[in-house]
């Protein structure tokens, strides 16, 4: 594995991956260890314009064109991870997995096209490590409901979320190797430190 991966933090909303995603960054930057941090969708001022698109309450749009609209910002971003691709530590707050779990998993499209757009995409470049931050119906809500706002994808029926989750799951599955299960409904500090030894192995 290149000592400059690209780590992805992936789970449904609630979780705590943007939390970790956070950790993560301060202990790179007390270690003085190169990195980038972006996020899907947006990453970049194009992405964050289709972002606002994807998240704005007032959207109604079909499976079908939130699927391209997140393809589209992942596509704006594929330039910034080229340039920093084995240069500097690669770190996304959800990533490729994110339109499986949600746009397959959650909302039915189909699974082969959404493999296919990612392919063309990415080409040679391959997530290293993927940490998935999983919660409770009971936490998902409370913390919900701490939010300030709430945007489109935060409103949900709670079936869609577990299936989203589920989802995530079954992707773990199929690649354990590269990914770690973070229980957030566990002590925040205790996986705070289970991620932050698991990111030495990945970048010494």
């Amino acid at each position: 594995m290149s000592k400059k991966p690209i780590i992805v933090f992936e789970g449904i909303e609630g979780s705590g991956k943007s939390h970790h995603i956070s950790v993560v960054s301060r202990y790179l930057n007390k270690k003085k260890i190169s990195f980038i941090r972006i996020r899907e969708p947006g990453g970049n001022p194009n992405s964050e314009k289709i972002r606002k698109l994807i998240l704005n309450n007032k959207s109604n749009f079909n499976q079908n064109t939130d699927l391209l609209l997140y393809m589209a910002a992942r596509s704006e971003n594929i330039d910034i991870i080229k340039k920093s691709f084995r240069k500097k530590v690669i770190l996304i707050d959800r990533f490729t997995d994110l339109t499986i779990a949600y746009q397959h998993y959650g909302m039915g499209v189909d699974i082969n096209l959404i493999k296919i757009l990612n392919k063309y995409l990415l080409k040679n470049i391959n997530v290293s490590f993927t940490f998935l931050n999983i919660v409770n119906q009971k936490n998902l809500q409370e913390r919900l409901k701490q939010r300030k706002s709430l945007n489109r994808y935060d409103k949900f029926k709670t079936s869609f979320y577990n299936k989203v989750q589920n989802g995530f799951l079954k992707l773990s599955k199929k690649q354990k190797n590269k990914y770690q299960l973070i229980n957030s409904n566990l002590d925040i500090v205790k996986n705070e430190k289970l991620i932050l030894s698991k990111i030495d192995k990945l970048i010494k």
